[in-house]
């Protein structure tokens, strides 16, 4: 999928935030809940073995992970999937 230049010339952060405030917006339970189950592969990915391993058993953790995914080489490893996300559904 072509991702338009100005998506992919922001940071993830800004990335993160977009796609997060456009699925509340449409809410699209459907891609935040794909945001959730990719975070601990994303934290696996970024070196923080630990805390992916420790999402896959709890629930809570996964809702604070949500709220800091766009944070850091977490952001970095779902940067991907914002830029396919707000690619598809940005006017």
């Amino acid at each position: 999928m072509a991702v338009p230049e100005d998506l992919a010339a922001l940071s993830s952060k800004e990335l993160h935030d977009r796609a997060v405030k456009l699925a509340v917006r449409r809410a699209d339970v459907k891609y935040l809940w794909q945001l959730l189950k990719r975070i601990p592969a994303a934290e696996a990915a970024a070196g923080k073995v630990g805390e992916s391993e420790a999402d896959i058993k709890y629930v809570l953790p996964l809702i604070d992970d949500y709220l800091h995914a766009g944070e850091g080489e977490v952001a970095e490893q779902l940067r991907p999937f914002y830029l396919e996300y707000l690619a598809e559904h940005s006017g």
